[in-house]
């Protein structure tokens, strides 16, 4: 992960993400699956590097760790989790999660959850260690299927490292996913339109 926020505080956020979620509603009982599994971005959908191309790995089973640093999958069903990685030659990462709930009120209920998440990481990650400056921003809304948001975070430790995430949450139907990209940096060095267009693709190919 680029975000090198120290083991101790990572633990710690955890437990506040616990403690900062909802419980929702578990599953119906016997809810129809989906006909067709939601697509995944591919390495050209996302935001261009000046130096470096992009490598996706396969899509997998699970909560990949890469988005836990602010999102987790405490406090919410059971729901079967897919995600995708993807690398560059340099210190840029991002990934892609997908989860398909039984019902689109409890979709919209989980992007909520997951967007507030977001939201709130920046307080929780200096809670969680003094050592670590953390600040959140906002970059609005997107008028892609059931919405999506997009969000920067920016740390700093004590010892001079410095990183920057965007971070998105979308919804389409019953299926939510939530999109990240970071490397080193601050928030003169995120590609924001780049990565709104990234988000948009990525909730148009739920379906």
């Amino acid at each position: 992960m680029s975000m090198r926020i120290r083991t101790s505080a990572r633990t710690a956020l955890a437990v506040a993400a616990l403690a900062a979620g909802t419980v929702l509603t578990a599953p119906a009982a016997g809810a129809a699956p989906q006909a067709t599994a939601p697509k995944f971005l591919s390495a050209s959908q996302l935001p261009p590097h000046p130096t470096s191309s992009w490598t996706a790995g396969p899509v997998t089973e699970g909560f990949p760790d890469e988005i836990g640093f602010c999102v987790s999958t405490e406090g919410v069903p059971s729901y079967d989790y897919k995600n995708r990685l993807f690398r560059t030659d340099v210190d840029t990462n991002a990934a892609q999660l997908t989860v398909v709930a039984d019902t689109a009120a409890h979709a919209k209920a989980l992007a909520k959850h997951y967007d507030d998440l977001v939201r709130t990481c920046a307080e929780r990650i200096e809670k969680a260690d003094p050592d670590v400056r953390a600040e959140g921003r906002d970059y609005g809304t997107l008028p892609v299927e059931e919405g999506a948001r997009v969000r920067g975070l920016h740390t700093e430790t004590s010892g001079g490292a410095t990183d920057i995430a965007l971070m998105s949450v979308g919804r389409d139907g019953r299926t939510v996913t939530v999109v990240k990209w970071a490397q080193m940096g601050d928030f003169d060095d995120a590609p924001v339109a780049a990565f709104k267009k990234t988000t948009t693709t990525a909730v148009n190919k739920l379906c």
